[in-house]
C-alpha cells in the first residue's frame, strides 16, 4: 500500500513548503488542495504553476488527487458556511455553473500537475427544493464534467460524507450506476464509511474498480472528526486488508486538516503507524 498525505493539513503554510515538508517527511504521494489558501484556480498564474510543478519535481512526490470538494476562495474570507457551496447541485443555475466551470479549471490543474483524478462531493440538500431534484442538477453537472474530463484521461472522483446530498454507499453506488462512465468513480473516504457504520467490505468490495482514490483517517466513536491514524476504533489492518485484495493498488491519503497547528508532528505519526501495520511502502498489508 502506497501512503500519501493532503496539503490541506498543512494550510498554516504555503503550498510549496507543504509539498517540501510532506517529501521530507517521506510520504510518495500529495493530494493538493484546490481551493485557499492553497491552489484556488481562479488565482493562478502561469508563473505559480510552473513553480509548484518544480516543487512536486524535486520532492519526488506524485500528485495523487487534485481535492476541489471546496471553495473557501470562492467566500473570500477564512470562515465560510455552508462549507461545500456553490456545489455541483445548487439551484441557483449561476452558482452551479460556476461549480462546474471551476472543477474544469482543477481538471486543468489535474492535467498540468499529472496528477490522475479530481475529487468532488455533491454539496448539502438545500432549502426550497428537494433532494430528489438536487440529484438531477448534480447528475446533470457531472455529465459535463465528465465529457470535459474525459478528454483529458482526468478520472472525477466523488466524496461521500454524512449530511451531503450523497451521503452513502448506497447513494454513491446509484448515482455511478446512472452515470456509467470509465472517468466516474469514487473518493472513498474510508473515515466517513466508519462514521455511517457500513461494512468496509460490502463497500470496498461492492464499488471495486470504481474506487478512484482513498481517503484515511481515524474515527472514534462514530464521531465525524478526523484523528491520526491509530488513536481511534478503525481497524486499518482490515481495511486496508480488503482493498489489497480487491486489487486496488492506488495511494491511500492521510486527511487531517484537523491538526493545522502541529501539520508535520502528525503526519510523521500517521506513517509510522501505517508502515507498522504494513510493512515498507508498496508492501502488501500484513494479514
Amino acid at each position: 500500500m502506497k501512503f500519501s498525505f493532503s496539503s490541506n493539513g498543512f494550510i498554516r503554510y504555503s503550498t510549496i513548503e507543504a509539498i517540501e515538508k510532506i517529501g521530507k517527511i517521506g510520504y510518495e504521494g500529495i493530494e493538493l488542495l484546490a481551493d485557499a489558501p492553497h491552489l484556488y484556480a481562479d488565482g493562478l498564474s502561469k508563473s505559480d504553476l510552473e513553480k509548484v510543478k518544480s516543487a512536486i519535481e524535486r520532492s519526488g512526490l506524485k500528485v495523487v488527487n487534485i481535492n476541489a470538494n471546496t471553495a473557501m476562495g470562492w467566500y473570500g474570507r477564512q470562515f465560510w458556511e455552508p462549507l461545500f457551496e456553490p456545489s455541483l447541485a445548487n439551484p441557483d443555475k449561476v452558482l452551479r455553473n460556476w461549480r462546474i466551470d471551476y472543477t474544469k479549471k482543477c481538471v486543468d490543474l489535474a492535467d498540468f500537475l499529472d496528477a490522475p483524478f479530481v475529487s468532488v462531493t455533491s454539496g448539502r440538500p438545500m432549502p426550497g427544493i428537494t433532494p430528489e431534484e438536487s440529484r438531477d442538477l448534480l447528475i446533470d453537472s457531472l455529465e459535463k464534467l465528465v465529457e470535459y474530463s474525459t478528454k483529458r484521461s482526468i478520472g472525477i472522483g466523488v466524496e461521500y460524507e454524512p449530511g451531503l446530498l450523497v451521503e452513502c454507499f448506497d447513494e454513491l453506488s446509484a448515482l455511478l450506476e446512472q452515470i456509467d462512465s470509465p472517468y466516474l468513480g469514487a473518493n472513498l473516504d474510508l473515515g466517513h464509511s466508519h462514521v455511517l457504520g457500513e461494512d468496509p467490505g460490502e463497500v470496498i468490495n461492492g464499488l471495486g474498480r470504481q474506487i478512484f482514490h482513498v481517503h484515511i483517517e481515524d474515527i472514534r466513536g462514530r464521531k465525524h472528526y478526523h484523528l491520526v491514524p491509530g488513536t481511534g476504533d478503525i481497524d486499518f489492518r482490515k481495511i486496508l486488508g480488503i482493498l489489497t485484495e480487491n486489487g486496488y493498488n492506488g495511494f491511500a491519503t492521510v486527511e487531517l486538516y484537523t491538526y493545522p497547528d502541529q501539520p508535520e508532528e502528525v503526519a510523521r505519526q500517521s506513517l509510522r503507524y501505517l508502515r507498522s501495520i504494513c510493512g515498507e511502502p508498496g508492501l502488501s498489508v500484513t494479514k
